[in-house]
């Protein structure tokens, strides 16, 4: 369904009168274009003289880039506003989801036949079907490792970032062997762009037809420079 402001405006009205007695300050409502998480309720801190935190400037920030369906977005629009329940009147829980959290979860299912859940994160599904579908150039190291794992690494299209990860991926005494290559398939837009240590671990037979029509590139350690061969 199409996720508006006014929508959220509504029901957060409804669900603030019904469940939480109408006792919820208004918040800023905020659109995410995000592929990981349905909603979230954000906030800042600050430390207090009396060395408590507080937690102040509340939003309430819905995915609109995830197909859901109404009661979905309902559940998660309630779901952020227990978060926010919680923050906004200062009261303490065990963590982020922990006894205070579950207890009033619960409460508003029973009491209302919702079906509110802990981990309100988009199914891997969800994640699908929200990947960017147009075609980029990346540019995609794939990690082998000595225990026979392949790890899926997106860089930026940056030299000297390229340079770092590779030599500094290079001198892990588990790696066996660390290729480059250019690359517009899509399949690699799921992966985040980054330089920071850290792969993703998929099974070889996924990645490598993906890389079939992809420009190995060949890197000494200290400059890159492209192939005539493909993988």
């Amino acid at each position: 369904m199409k996720v508006t402001i006014p929508y959220i405006e509504q029901k957060f009205d409804e669900f603030n009168r019904q469940m939480f007695a109408g006792k919820l300050p208004t918040l800023p409502i905020e659109l995410s274009n995000a592929k990981t998480f349905l909603g979230m309720c954000v906030y800042q801190r600050r430390r207090l003289p009396n060395g408590e935190t507080e937690h102040y400037n509340f939003r309430l920030r819905i995915n609109t880039r995830i197909e859901v369906t109404e009661q979905e977005l309902e559940d998660t629009i309630i779901h952020e506003m227990i978060h926010y329940y919680i923050g906004v009147n200062h009261l303490k829980d065990s963590s982020s989801h922990g006894t205070l959290f579950r207890r009033i979860m619960q409460e508003i299912n029973d009491r209302y036949g919702r079906h509110l859940t802990i981990s309100h994160k988009s199914n891997p599904e969800q994640r699908e079907h929200a990947y960017d579908t147009r075609p980029h150039w990346h540019v995609v190291a794939l990690v082998r490792f000595k225990d026979g794992k392949t790890g899926v690494k997106v860089l930026p299209r940056v030299i000297p970032r390229i340079l770092h990860y590779y030599n500094a991926v290079l001198t892990n005494p588990q790696v066996s062997e660390i290729k480059l290559w250019t690359s517009n398939d899509i399949y690699f837009n799921r992966f985040p762009n980054s330089s920071a240590l850290r792969v993703a671990f998929v099974p070889e037979e996924e990645v490598m037809p993906h890389l079939r029509d992809a420009r190995p590139l060949h890197c000494d350690g200290r400059c890159i420079t492209p192939t005539n061969g493909r993988q």
